[in-house]
């Protein structure tokens, strides 16, 4: 299992649009993205602060996908 790195909002949102995720709505800080087959994710935008280890581990869970892959993502 790869490390997670350290992201801001808008580099998961990145990721998650490459995944073929879309914004559905926003309420204040928090932003839905849905993808076609159902799955949903909730991203935090809080300025520029950091997203949590343990945050984004819960977002890569709700991603349905291992962090591997989600690293390799991040890196293309």
């Amino acid at each position: 299992m790869s490390e997670l790195p350290i992201l801001k909002a808008k580099e998961l949102i990145r990721v998650i649009e490459k995944l073929g995720f879309f914004k559905h709505h926003q309420v204040g800080s928090h932003a839905q993205f849905k993808h076609s087959d159902g799955r949903r994710v909730t991203i935090p935008i809080h300025g520029g602060k950091d997203i949590g280890k343990k945050t984004l581990k819960g977002i890569i869970d709700d991603l349905k996908i291992g962090s591997d892959e989600f690293v390799k993502i991040l890196r293309d």
